[in-house]
């Protein structure tokens, strides 16, 4: 290749006729055609590819939470059956868990199935006292000193029998003392009972007057 001569390149750049753009010499029309073509580019890119490339980016973004927005949907879908049986199998576990706490109004009869079951085995009550129940957010628990004597097999019956009674009772702080082949047994029984509509609502009352006190 011949070497290019580059004061002859630059001769063709000088005296032109800035506003008769026709009269340039080949050289300069080319580079002003190139000049003016990366002009359009640049100017492209900026005020319009630009935003065009964000929104893509954006639609991008979209797209992919839309997508993991279905496969969660589909999963939930997928499972919708299993997940209804075992609401169902929750739901009669609760009602069977609540059958098993008496109401307000059933908390003297369990106090008398109690003492029965006691005297049933020969037991002799020295004490027997309810304490004030305690409220939680869905039940309330009541505790009761029990001190009773007898033997140990009349001991061992009792706390058997008060294990199978239909409704909730725990023996808490066991203690058992011997005394001429008697037996003193002093324990904390507690029970449990299930709050009724207006508890309910007390409670519910109390937990937002507590969150707005919170918050303040």
């Amino acid at each position: 290749m011949k070497n290019i001569d580059l004061s002859q390149l630059g001769r063709q750049f000088r005296g032109v006729n800035t506003r008769d753009p026709g009269s340039w010499p080949l050289i300069p029309r080319v580079s002003a055609v190139l000049g003016l073509f990366a002009a359009i580019i640049l100017a492209g890119w900026y005020f319009y590819w630009t935003g065009q490339i964000q929104a893509l980016e954006a639609d991008r973004a979209e797209e992919l939470k839309l997508k993991e927005q279905y496969q969660s949907k589909l999963r939930q879908a997928i499972n919708l059956d299993i997940l209804k049986k075992q609401k169902e199998e929750v739901s009669t576990y609760v009602q069977a868990l609540e059958k098993q706490l008496p109401s307000k109004a059933e908390m003297d009869a369990l106090l008398s199935d109690i003492n029965t079951a006691g005297l049933g085995r020969g037991l002799q009550f020295e004490l027997f006292k309810p304490g004030a129940a305690s409220v939680k957010e869905y039940y309330a628990e009541l505790p009761i000193e029990i001190r009773v004597v007898g033997s140990y097999h009349e001991i061992g019956a009792f706390v058997s029998d008060i294990a199978n009674l239909p409704r909730i009772v725990t023996l808490n702080n066991l203690k058992i003392t011997s005394n001429n082949n008697r037996q003193t047994l002093v324990a904390e029984a507690r029970t449990f009972r299930y709050l009724d509509a207006a508890e309910v609502e007390a409670q519910r009352s109390a937990r937002a007057e507590k969150g707005k006190k919170g918050t303040k």
